[in-house]
């Protein structure tokens, strides 16, 4: 069989766009490609290697006779995911719902590749912020041992779908024009303004974003002892999310070592140069796949710390990327049901 079955579902929304383009860009081997949304998107058409596709409603016959699974995220995951993997489909899924099952490895191909051999039918992408923060983070963890990170994001307004990119644009306008800015998909005006407030709020009034980055990246390393503490920050830039972590080492990592630990880093790109006025931007990372590195520095206030600036696309390797990744490992590994 040339190529394989693949179904894309959420396939019209911002990361299901983005999961159709890089899997034509990375000449993924797709045999046969069903487009599924809900309801409302049905009937739209969408581009595929010069094809036309027509998506189509998801319900359970969607399934039959695929073998990849794309989701990207909402309720569908939780109601056609375990589904799908029941009728041998392999899962990959970029929702929340199955990224702290025990029974689900949650994986970015630069840092743990491996787990993938461990599924049982779904694969969790996880969240795009925790993304961004791991592959860096795995650089210094395996060079010189993390015994603490402080991480605050300035997260994109993509990363709430395409109803955050139309609001940042409406309340530009209004703000602009006569002031009169009425927020909907954030709880207030996102123009002009930074929002200290990603999803809702939880135990020690962490929000559940901050939380995802702290869980999430403790699985990932396979280390729940790393203390990591969180804060995400919504502000008004439409795409690629950008962090500054602050990382305790066990071992002592100069500057100079830390841009080589970073640079030699499958996946990482190091722009670090203050001379030049280089360092990474959203502006100039959206629509790349890597994940972008710079101010690079000791900490002042600490013997064995760093402060490191990192930026990437969140719909791309945040995302949609990853995804494909992890179903290019699928293949690679030979982890697909019966052919």
């Amino acid at each position: 069989m040339a190529g394989y079955k693949v179904i894309i579902v959420g396939a019209s929304g911002a990361v299901g766009q983005e999961m159709l383009q890089v899997l034509e860009e990375r000449n993924f081997p797709v045999g046969e490609l069903k487009l599924c949304a809900t309801a409302r998107s049905a009937g739209q058409k969408m581009l595929f290697k010069g094809q036309s596709y027509t998506v189509e409603e998801t319900t359970p016959a969607s399934f039959d006779n695929m073998e990849i699974a794309l989701f990207a995220g909402g309720e569908a995951s939780l109601e056609y995911g375990p589904l799908a993997a029941e009728k041998g489909v392999v899962v990959i899924d970029n929702s929340s719902h199955f990224r702290l099952d025990q029974d689900v490895p949650l994986v970015v191909p630069e840092v743990n590749p491996e787990d993938v051999k461990t599924h049982k039918g779904i694969i969790a992408n996880p969240n795009c912020s925790t993304i961004i923060m791991v592959v860096p983070l795995k650089a210094i963890y395996d060079a010189a041992g993390i015994k603490r990170v402080v991480v605050s994001t300035y997260q994109a307004v993509s990363g709430a779908g395409a109803e955050g990119i139309t609001e940042l644009t409406e309340h530009t306008r209004a703000a602009l024009d006569d002031g009169k800015v009425v927020p909907s998909k954030f709880q207030y005006q996102i123009a002009f303004n930074l929002i200290p407030h990603i999803d809702v709020f939880q135990e020690m009034d962490y929000t559940k974003e901050e939380w995802k980055m702290v869980k999430e990246t403790r699985k990932i390393l396979h280390d729940q002892n790393i203390p990591i503490t969180a804060t995400t920050v919504r502000v008004p830039v439409y795409r690629s999310h950008s962090e500054s972590i602050n990382i305790e080492t066990d071992r002592k990592v100069t500057a100079d070592q830390a841009k080589k630990i970073l640079a030699d880093f499958p996946g990482v790109i190091v722009q670090d140069s203050p001379a030049n006025k280089e360092y990474p931007m959203p502006l100039y990372t959206s629509g790349k796949d890597e994940v972008f590195v710079g101010r690079i520095r000791e900490d002042n206030s600490l013997d064995k710390g760093l402060n490191i600036w990192v930026v990437a696309d969140q719909l791309r390797k945040g995302a949609a990327t990853n995804a494909v990744q992890i179903a290019e490992l699928v293949i690679e590994y030979g982890c697909l049901g019966k052919r």
